[in-house]
């Protein structure tokens, strides 16, 4: 079965064309005009393995977070459209990634329910001209428009180059692991109530 989503959202801000297909190693391109940012997608997407098309144009003279809000609510959209009625989904992931000096931790509930929360190191400060206080917001948009629990520690970590990308590494692969499909699980909801999103658990 295949497993993807097309998004397409244009506002006064930003012009956005996504295609996302999950369990898939096909080469990522990615073209947000933030060259940092499309850096942190392209490591969600391999270590998430799943293949992402993204093309925006934002309003790069205001600043840069119009366009990384606004794709973490289209990946959000896509997330949940490629994910369907979560059928036979493992639907809980979580995983530690290191980056050099690094420790960067994600859990993800694919609950029908957005709630995020970070923890650990403020992010503050720019990598190029990548503002990371962009990366919360992108998380949180991420996470409203998937509905997701999405939980984000930093350990400890001192690059803010090596912080952010063992965070969207980590949110990757939690999310290949929690959307997996699980073979004993048949076509079985992982919910007490047998569905999600429209009823919660």
């Amino acid at each position: 079965m295949t497993r993807k989503a097309e998004i397409k959202r244009k506002t006064s801000e930003t012009d956005i064309a996504l295609k996302l297909m999950l369990e898939c190693t096909e080469k990522w391109e990615i073209n947000t005009g933030v060259g940092f940012f499309d850096h942190m997608l392209g490591s969600m997407s391999k270590h998430g393995r799943f293949s992402l098309e993204l093309n925006c144009k934002g309003d790069y003279e205001v600043d840069a977070h119009h366009t990384v809000e606004d794709t973490g609510i289209c990946l959000g959209k896509a997330f949940k459209k490629a994910l369907g009625d979560l059928s036979g989904v493992a639907r809980f992931g979580d995983a530690s990634v290191p980056m050099d000096d690094s420790l960067a931790k994600a859990v993800v509930d694919l609950s029908g329910r957005a709630f995020f929360k970070y923890t650990g190191k403020e992010l503050k400060g720019f990598v190029g001209d990548y503002d990371s206080e962009l990366t919360i917001e992108f998380l949180r948009a991420f996470a409203t428009n998937a509905q997701i629990n999405l939980h984000v520690s930093v350990i400890y970590g001192e690059n803010n180059h090596h912080i952010q990308e063992a965070v969207f590494k980590a949110l990757g692969i939690a999310l290949y692991k929690a959307a997996k499909i699980d073979e004993f699980l048949q076509d079985n909801i992982q919910s007490t109530k047998g569905s999600l999103y429209d009823n919660g658990d």
